[in-house]
């Protein structure tokens, strides 16, 4: 009985084996279940690796927000004490709430445009065309102005632009370099000799190229078109070149163009087949100075640039030297000068103004608004940031859509988002009709703006703080209803800001400057 009983015992130890023996070996030969157990393994590292990319990014974030917010503060926005303080500590919280406000700012602020919103149309060893992409194509908000687009023309000493027309008017604003630039109208053929700060219409279908003559100095152009065909799309139109600039003629036939130009075909398949170094290319120095020896002076005689008086005969020529006229205003913390139709009669057809405003590092200009016009910024020097009061917008730069009207009656105004952004060299924004506005230097550099008010007809900007202002010009029992304050409290603020447009801006330590062009 006793080796029955130590049999049976050996017996279950070896099924056991045998048991295990077979599962290790379905586990070998299953490769499914093989494969299995690696994608687990493999997933799990890869969750840990994600998890651990995860905890990187937010702390960068989180480290950026910081720098962000230091970097605010040592420029606008410490030592706010005083009865105020609660005021600014809301606001440090609403921006640490928010998290990405600055973010939003940049991609989601239909008014602000930066780098990634340019095309380059034209990009050669000598120089570069970028256009900025349609103001509507950002936004229904500014379909007002979706007949006008933004430009900039860049070019190496000594270079040459191809000749070409557009389907569009164009106002020039020369910010650096000495350009010729060269127009054919009917029968006559004008150039001009520029220099930084001259404003030049070219209208719609006028032939013209370019040549910057300074031999050290690169050419800066921004250029503002009115397209005149398509609404926001306009293009180039090459008669002379090749294959790069491809002329238009090669779109024609063959048979055509030798009826045309009774020419035979293999002489033709040169001309237009020889040109492949694009469209801005370099110029000798012997063709420099050819080119820029025969020009015009807009009808008037003597060598251009000549001296312009605002408002004399000088008006009606085709170009205007926006520095020569005196500032429209001028203090230690800015100036402004402007160039409307009276001026520039050029203008008028755009029912454009021109303005140049450069702000002292640390100053800023406003905030006002205009009546009439659509401002459209664009940065040429410097940085700061800007700061507009939108009422179409809601907190994430989205147009707001209408929500019924008895919604529309709880609350007897709108609520305003702040619109803003970091300004740099090439960036726009636009301040629509209405919209109070506001642009800061930084401590470091002076900030400059070329601006275009669109729809300037009648225009009137109105001062919101400072001289002038538009509160300060109220009833005192207005002031009183409106404010729900005594009038007196009202006006110590208002009228305490003795400066006009150009004031101290929120800066601590700030280092006096004097701005000039």
């Amino acid at each position: 009985m006793e080796l029955k009983s130590k049999f049976f015992v050996v017996f279950l130890l070896l099924s056991a084996f045998v048991l295990s023996a077979f599962a290790a070996a379905v586990v070998l030969e299953d490769p499914e279940l093989k494969q299995c157990q690696h994608q687990c393994k493999h997933q799990r590292g890869f969750d840990e690796r994600q998890k651990q990319r995860e905890r990187k990014c937010e702390d960068y974030i989180k480290q950026k927000r910081e720098q962000e917010e230091q970097r605010r503060r040592s420029e606008g926005g410490g030592g706010r004490g005083g009865e105020g303080g609660s005021f600014y500590t809301r606001e440090r919280e609403e921006f640490e709430g928010r998290g990405q406000q600055q973010q939003q700012q940049g991609d989601e602020n239909p008014y602000f445009f930066e780098d990634q919103h340019f095309e380059t149309r034209i990009q050669t060893e000598e120089g570069r065309v970028q256009v900025l992409q349609k103001f509507n194509e950002r936004s229904d908000l500014l379909r007002g102005i979706e007949n006008f687009r933004v430009g900039f023309l860049v070019t190496e000493p000594h270079a040459f632009v191809a000749p070409t027309h557009l389907d569009a008017d164009s106002i020039l604003f020369v910010f650096e370099g000495r350009p010729t630039i060269s127009t054919v109208r009917g029968e006559k053929k004008e150039s001009y000799n520029l220099e930084r700060g001259d404003l030049f219409r070219i209208p719609a279908g006028t032939p013209f190229y370019v040549l910057n003559r300074d031999k050290n100095e690169k050419l800066r152009i921004v250029e503002l078109f009115k397209t005149v065909s398509t609404p926001g799309e306009y293009a180039a139109f090459h008669s002379a070149g090749g294959q790069d600039p491809e002329s238009f003629f090669r779109a024609f036939s063959p048979e055509v163009l030798q009826a045309a130009f009774k020419t035979d075909r293999n002489k033709l398949d040169r001309l237009f087949g020889q040109q492949r170094r694009g469209s801005i290319i370099r110029a000798s120095k012997e063709q420099v100075q050819r080119m820029s020896q025969q020009h015009g002076h807009g009808g008037g005689k003597g060598i251009w640039p000549l001296p312009f008086h605002g408002g004399d005969e000088s008006s009606s020529k085709d170009s205007f030297n926006l520095f020569k006229k005196h500032p429209s205003h001028e203090n230690k913390f800015g100036r402004l000068f402007e160039a409307d139709f009276n001026d520039f009669k050029q203008l008028q057809e755009f029912n454009l103004v021109v303005s140049f405003a450069n702000i002292t590092r640390g100053g800023m200009a406003g905030p006002y608004f205009n009546s009439r016009a659509t401002k459209i910024s664009v940065v040429l020097d410097g940085e700061g940031y800007f700061e507009m009061a939108c009422p179409h917008v809601d907190s994430r730069g989205r147009q707001r859509q209408s929500s019924g009207r008895s919604q529309q009656r709880q609350k007897s105004s709108p609520t305003y988002q702040r619109m803003s952004g970091d300004l740099r060299r090439g960036a726009v924004f636009v301040a629509p009709a209405g919209h109070p506005v506001t642009t800061i230097a930084s401590r470091n550099n002076n900030l400059q703006v070329l601006c275009f008010e669109v729809n300037a007809h009648d225009n009137i900007r109105f001062p919101l703080v400072g001289k002038n202002n538009v509160v300060s010009q109220f009833d005192r029992q207005a002031k009183e209803l409106s404010f729900n304050v005594p009038a007196s409290e009202v006006e110590s603020i208002f009228n305490n800001q003795k400066d006009e447009l150009f004031f101290e801006g929120p800066n601590d330590q700030l280092e006096h400057g004097r701005a000039y062009a």
